[in-house]
């Protein structure tokens, strides 16, 4: 029997572990009982967000982890794969959220969960301070994105990545659609296997 692999998914901002591929993946591990999945509920607040994922992480070394990150959480990710030398799939990834997400300044919103907040300029530094200029080894980060992302541009991320493997599709949404046709690919390269 394979050894437990920690399979984390990190969902984006204004986000939830509901959230749609949240349960795609759960479900798609959920009879691998070598498998434990976790979606950590992260906050509006990144200093609180990648303060919760390092715990999360933390807690599971050295055991094996691999990492799928949506949106923010591909940013999030992206920080905790550098730091912790782990795999990331990055999936429609947020690049430079700090940019991104001046429109949101002041009174928000989470659709899944109903919580008003502040976001603020400090919260934005906070990205900032987050930001991974450039990634140490590409072969590490696996690229998924669709060309109609109606949120960020899809572009930052094939040039950010470009050394590493990418399936770009044309069309699409920033959900991601028929996200789980590319499980497969996904279970490949965390090495996740059924056996």
């Amino acid at each position: 029997m394979p050894k437990r692999f920690h399979l984390f998914y990190i969902h984006g901002f204004n986000s939830s572990p509901q959230s749609a591929k949240a349960r795609i993946l759960g479900d798609a591990v959920a009879d691998m009982s070598w498998v434990q999945f976790h979606v950590p509920g992260l906050p509006y607040d990144p200093q609180r967000s990648i303060d919760i994922l390092k715990d999360a992480v933390e807690a599971c070394l050295p055991e094996p982890v691999g990492l799928v990150g949506s949106s923010m959480g591909g940013f999030y990710g992206t920080w905790l794969a550098e730091h912790y030398n782990l795999p990331l799939v990055l999936v429609n990834p947020a690049i430079r959220p700090y940019e991104l997400l001046q429109d949101y300044l002041g009174i928000n919103e989470n659709m899944y969960t109903g919580e008003r907040y502040e976001f603020t300029e400090q919260h934005i530094e906070i990205l900032r301070q987050l930001d991974v200029p450039r990634i140490t080894r590409p072969e590490r980060y696996f690229l998924l994105t669709q060309t109609a992302d109606e949120v960020l541009d899809y572009q930052q991320g094939v040039e950010k990545f470009a050394q590493s493997p990418q399936i770009v599709e044309q069309g699409g949404s920033h959900g991601f659609d028929h996200f789980e046709r590319h499980l497969p690919a996904i279970f490949s390269f965390l090495n996740i296997t059924s056996e």
